[in-house]
């Protein structure tokens, strides 16, 4: 059976410090149902959607992301599910 869908909107996923074996279930849950993953560096999401188990298309998301994509990202969320990931921790929270 197929899980359900996320509803639109956007979901602010927190990753691994280093192990993928700490990825939690409710993050691997929402990467396998997500529509879109936003990835710092899709080299490591990768890795990280491959461990989860997620087949979600990838797009970059990270200080070189230029306006007109940003736009086309927000309008995707209101019939999207977009999942926002770091290469480790929680997106947009730093030290």
């Amino acid at each position: 059976m197929d899980p359900q869908p996320l509803p639109p909107g956007l979901y602010i996923v927190a990753t691994p410090i280093g192990n993928l074996g700490d990825l939690s279930p409710r993050a691997a849950d929402t990467l396998r149902r997500a529509d879109l993953v936003l990835a710092e560096d899709k080299r490591v999401t990768a890795k990280l959607l491959g461990h989860a188990g997620a087949k979600a298309p990838m797009a970059n998301y990270n200080d070189h992301t230029s306006e007109a994509e940003r736009d086309n990202i927000v309008a995707r969320l209101a019939s999207d599910a977009v999942a926002l990931v770091s290469d480790a921790g929680t997106p947009l929270i730093s030290d």
